[in-house]
């Protein structure tokens, strides 16, 4: 057998180098890039061998793990799954930096490979510097707190674990039911050791991303329940863009009269004027889509994990509704008593197709959820019509104005705050696959490092991303790392004067306002950041504008610009585009307030409607 000898981090490194995958007929790199901040745990060795192949494998620097690990988690999403980056870290706080970005990619069912430094396998330095010590158990180091985060966990304490270890963590990350974030803890020793590794395990290997087909029993009785329905309807997650199964799911909808409703994760899966989309469901949906649910008597709930948000805390639905749940992970397809069909949305989607034959849903159901959408349409078009009276400009409107702007092929990042509920909302899809709302885990931070990673995929189009003021405090080093790199985006700081839409939930529920508004703190006096001298002190343009006319031409700059733009503009803190749909959070039991005990009661009344299941 011939070998190779290396050491253990430089093995690590010629593996990866040496994964491919077919994307859109090309044979691409698997693995097309690495973030990595350096410390003791890992510039020696692991450092020592990205170098060599920088040419083949690049390493970018980022300004914190956490942010890199967002950017890995933004560029994977956008690449449909189908590339995986790498991040490394040291040991200590340099790792542990990155458990909540693994917990988004967790959440999110989203691939990247976190190579760590750990302590050392044979104990003779301990206590080392940034190791955390148990008392009770020597083998615990803070690496162990990745288990809760991730779908494949391993430390690597001989040099041929790797052997085995690396091809399970790649075929964990490709598979699409147990896609996720994949931890290797590397102790600083064995980074260093030699090894005659098998020359067959660098041999170049191109990957294919299986797609599991369902069960013939179970698609027979999903067949038979579906066609003895009358009021369908369609539950579009990201599932089924990471399937690339649009083509199938639209031809199954037509076919069938069936409506499609769009999750957060899916939204984007059709054009906003499809005429088969009757908008997004749940707490940050639609009416039209929310009063379809209502009525429906079959919901088919295709890649999606039926989050909260989704079902309205399971309000949404009919109490006798019937769900099918069609997806590649078999936790997911169980749940809430659904009948289950594990398999890869696009393969699953077509054999339930087939299997249905002349199916229809009643006549007009469509129709009324096309008319009840129209109706929606209407409501976001008079919220985002531009007003002059005097005050700041809603989300909405700032929405209205990016969208109108911004060109079909363009993609738009948000995450957490009053920012996701006015896209999902009232952002109109001009292409499928466009859209990136992170609320799985709802992330402060993630928005300026994801796009900064999918600004990585160098593709021709712009990269929105739009935040409140408090998410931009909380994490915004990327911007800097984005004008170092020349991967551009626009950004757009919506300034609302600290957290406001926390502050909506906390006054919805009875409570005062107290510890989300700069107002409202303990501070001596509400100071705004100059965010537009902030962005360019770390080399981005930026520009600030005071009407929604100065941001339609500031976004028209933006686009003309070679590098990184932030544009900062006041909105309202209290204005935002209604729900309808009841979210199910703690209200407390008694309190000296009467507003709280007032909430209460009407929350009691909210849980009572909840469907029962597991």
């Amino acid at each position: 057998m011939s070998t190779y000898r290396c050491t253990t981090a430089q093995a690590v490194v010629r593996y990866l180098s040496n994964q491919f995958i077919h994307v859109d007929g090309e044979e691409v790199p698997l693995f097309p890039g690495v973030f990595g901040i350096f410390g003791h745990g890992n510039v020696t060795c692991i450092g020592e061998a990205l170098e060599s192949v920088q040419d083949v494998l690049p390493t970018w620097r980022g300004q914190n793990e956490q942010s890199m690990a967002f950017a890995a988690a933004g560029f994977a999403k956008a690449r449909l799954r189908q590339q995986i980056m790498v991040v490394t870290a040291s040991i200590g706080p340099g790792t542990t930096n990155l458990l909540t970005a693994a917990g988004v990619a967790h959440v999110s069912r989203l691939p990247f490979l976190m190579i760590c430094g750990d302590a050392f396998a044979r104990r003779h330095p301990d206590p080392v510097m940034q190791q955390i010590e148990h008392f009770n158990d020597p083998t615990q180091t803070v690496n162990d707190a990745f288990k809760a985060v991730t779908r494949y966990w391993d430390r690597i304490t001989w040099p041929e674990q790797i052997l085995s270890s690396l091809p399970q963590a790649v075929a964990t990350m490709l598979d699409p039911g147990d896609c996720g974030p994949a931890f290797i803890g590397l102790c600083q020793d064995v980074q260093e050791m030699a090894y005659d590794y098998p020359e067959a395990f660098f041999t170049r290997r191109v990957h294919a991303i299986p797609r599991p087909r369902p069960d013939h029993q179970l698609l027979q009785q999903a067949a038979e329940l579906l066609s003895q329905a009358k009021r369908p309807l369609i539950i579009s997650g990201g599932g089924v863009r990471y399937s690339r199964a649009e083509a199938e799911l639209e031809a199954f909808a037509h076919t069938c009269g069936i409506p499609v409703v769009e999750t957060i994760a899916g939204k984007g899966t059709f054009t906003h004027d499809h005429p088969l989309n009757i908008g997004p469901v749940g707490i940050l949906g639609s009416t039209s889509a929310n009063a379809l649910a209502a009525k429906a008597d079959v919901v088919i709930a295709i890649g999606t994990r039926l989050m909260d948000f989704v079902t309205g805390s399971w309000t949404v639905f009919a109490a006798d509704a019937r769900f099918i749940a069609l997806n590649a992970a078999r936790f997911d397809a169980n749940k809430h008593l659904s009948l289950p069909l594990v398999a890869d949305a696009r393969e699953g989607i077509r054999e339930l197709h087939a299997a249905l034959k002349d199916y229809r849903a009643e006549a007009g159901w469509l129709q009324s959820g096309q008319t009840a959408f129209a109706a929606w349409n209407q409501l976001i078009a008079e919220k985002q019509q531009r007003t002059a009276t005097g005050d700041a400009p809603s989300y909405a409107q700032v929405v209205g104005v990016v969208n109108e702007r911004a060109a079909a092929e363009d993609y738009v990042i948000t995450a957490a705050g009053g920012l996701p509920g006015e896209l999902v909302k009232g952002w109109k899809v001009k292409n499928p696959g466009t859209f990136d709302c992170e609320f799985g885990f709802s992330c402060m931070g993630y928005e300026i490092s994801a796009g900064w990673g999918v600004a990585m995929m160098e593709q021709p189009r712009d990269v929105f991303v739009l935040i409140g003021d408090g998410t931009y405090m909380m994490m915004n080093s990327d911007v800097y790392s984005s004008v170092l790199s020349g991967h551009k985006m626009i950004l757009l700081v919506c300034d609302n004067g600290g957290y406001a839409v926390i502050n909506r939930l906390q006054n919805a529920k009875g409570g005062a306002s107290f510890n989300n508004l700069l107002k409202d703190c303990r501070v001596t006096e509400p100071f705004h950041v100059d965010f537009v001298a902030h962005a360019q002190s770390m080399g981005a343009l930026a520009r600030k504008v005071s009407s929604l006319d100065e941001l339609s031409d500031a976004i028209d700059w933006a686009k003309s610009n070679d590098r990184t733009t932030v544009i900062c503009i006041d909105t309202h803190p209290h204005q935002w585009t209604p729900g309808d749909a009841w979210w199910d959070v703690g209200v407390p039991e008694v309190s000296a307030r009467e507003s709280v005990n007032q909430a209460r009661r009407e929350h009691e009344a909210g849980r009572k409607k909840q469907r029962i299941g597991i």
